[in-house]
């Protein structure tokens, strides 16, 4: 199996899984936290939704640089579940071509992550984008507990929860 066979079939799983948190997220909620150290859920859950744009830029550019001198332009938050959905369908098309565009010998080149011009990771780009994964599953989990603590369902996402008692 090539890795960018095996990386499409991880995609296509871990976008079922967001997909299923997102669609839980209650509107009107954007601004809260559980705890001043906390993020703010509509960031979290906007997070979630965008992440595969991560795996697009680690296939089709050298490097991120996640805190720019110059930051990038404010986009509109997304309020809504069907906002969140549009969103992750969008990062999840970009992430799907773009890997359905490359080669293993690419993928195996290096990728840097930056903070500030400074390199802080760098890895061949398929451990980068399987660690994007593993990124992604982290964040999910952080929705999933702001979810519970909201009083929204929790989707099964590797096994069951409590309100979903379905394997995915």
């Amino acid at each position: 199996m090539k890795i960018s066979e095996f990386l499409l079939a991880e995609l296509a799983r871990e976008v079922e899984r967001s997909r299923v948190a997102l669609e839980q997220v209650p509107e009107g909620k954007y601004n809260w936290k559980p705890h001043d150290k906390s993020m703010i859920f509509g960031y979290l859950a906007e997070l979630v939704a965008i992440i595969p744009t991560w795996i697009a830029m680690q296939v089709t550019k050298d490097d991120l640089d996640v805190a720019p001198a110059t930051p990038a332009i404010k986009k509109e938050p997304k309020e809504t579940s069907a906002a969140l959905l549009k969103a992750l369908d969008e990062a999840a098309a970009e992430a799907r071509s773009a890997l359905q565009q490359t080669t293993d010998e690419h993928l195996s080149t290096n990728w840097q992550l930056k903070a500030r011009g400074a390199v802080v990771l760098e890895a061949r780009r398929f451990e980068m984008i399987q660690d994007t994964f593993n990124n992604w599953a982290h964040h999910r989990g952080q929705l999933t507990v702001y979810l519970r603590l909201l009083g929204a369902k929790v989707p099964a996402t590797y096994g069951p929860s409590a309100d979903d008692k379905t394997f995915r």
